[in-house]
């Protein structure tokens, strides 16, 4: 089957009985005039291999191949939507590889080679924890655009001293520069959820600060916004030795977590990391 001889994405649907599924947090994107829109948020996929997650029936994934990109990777978990991609695959030869599996298993920099890319309309029921998985593997990635609920894209973007501002927003933009794009409303998507969406760019920060620094922000974000309403000096007991890391950041412990800079958050998890993440005696 050659492109231009491609069913629609609704006959698509129809062909392989691809009612979205609640279960797998499915709104499929139709659109094709919107699907080339998300696609061109992106950037420049020249020679990129791009990632793709949950493609359902190909609508994106359509326009990621009529693009530039070297190669699309689509990993998908519904075996309906996999045999619906085969046609995809058949008519863009050697450019689209289909994987189905689960998403948060798989090591996207260990599957695709460099210069990699991801570009997703994510499950909603799983895209803040493949999120914080990418975010540990920034530095392998040129760049992201991804498609969460608005509201979980407000809070990626969030500004300190906001009510949306939180542990994603301080993992998101201490690990990368983060755009917020395009909105779009429940309507764009078949079947409409209840809530917009929205779309968020993420280019990686230069430096890297490795998996160990990383795992010490995450413990210290999720200590600090687990009791987002108790001062420091309470929230961050439980990490041991709270005013000695408060006192080794220079940061006042009658301060509240959302008050934060993330480069006071950097400050404070540099300074975790440094004491080897515990406070001395502190119980394993």
């Amino acid at each position: 089957m050659t492109a231009a001889a491609l069913p629609s994405l609704r006959e698509t649907v129809a062909r392989h009985g691809l009612g979205a599924r609640k279960s797998l947090g499915q709104h499929f994107l139709l659109d094709e005039a919107l699907c080339r829109r998300v696609a061109a948020l992106a950037g420049d996929l020249s020679g990129r291999h791009v990632l793709e997650v949950g493609p359902g029936p190909g609508g994106l994934t359509r326009a990621l191949l009529d693009g530039a990109a070297a190669h699309v990777t689509a990993v998908e978990l519904d075996r309906r939507a996999v045999a619906a991609l085969a046609e995809l695959a058949e008519a863009h030869p050697g450019r689209l590889t289909v994987l189905e599996a689960d998403a948060l298993g798989v090591d996207a920099a260990a599957l695709l080679p460099a210069p990699r890319k991801i570009v997703a309309n994510l499950p909603y029921n799983v895209a803040t924890p493949l999120l914080v998985g990418w975010l540990r593997a920034a530095a392998a990635f040129e760049g992201m655009a991804l498609m969460f609920q608005q509201e979980v894209a407000e809070r990626i973007c969030a500004a300190p001293d906001t009510d949306a501002y939180g542990r994603l927003s301080v993992l998101a933009q201490w690990r990368c520069r983060c755009d917020f794009l395009l909105r779009l409303p429940p309507g764009a998507f078949s079947p409409p959820p209840k809530v917009w969406s929205a779309v968020v760019g993420f280019g990686p920060r230069a430096e890297d600060p490795g998996p160990a620094l990383f795992a010490a922000m995450e413990r210290l974000t999720a200590a600090a916004f687990g009791q987002r309403r108790k001062m420091l000096r309470g929230s961050l007991k439980a990490l041991g030795g709270a005013e000695a890391l408060l006192e080794a950041a220079g940061i006042e412990g009658t301060r509240r977590a959302e008050t934060l800079t993330v480069a006071e958050f950097d400050r404070m998890a540099r300074a975790l990391l440094a004491r080897g993440g515990q406070a001395p005696g502190a119980a394993r």
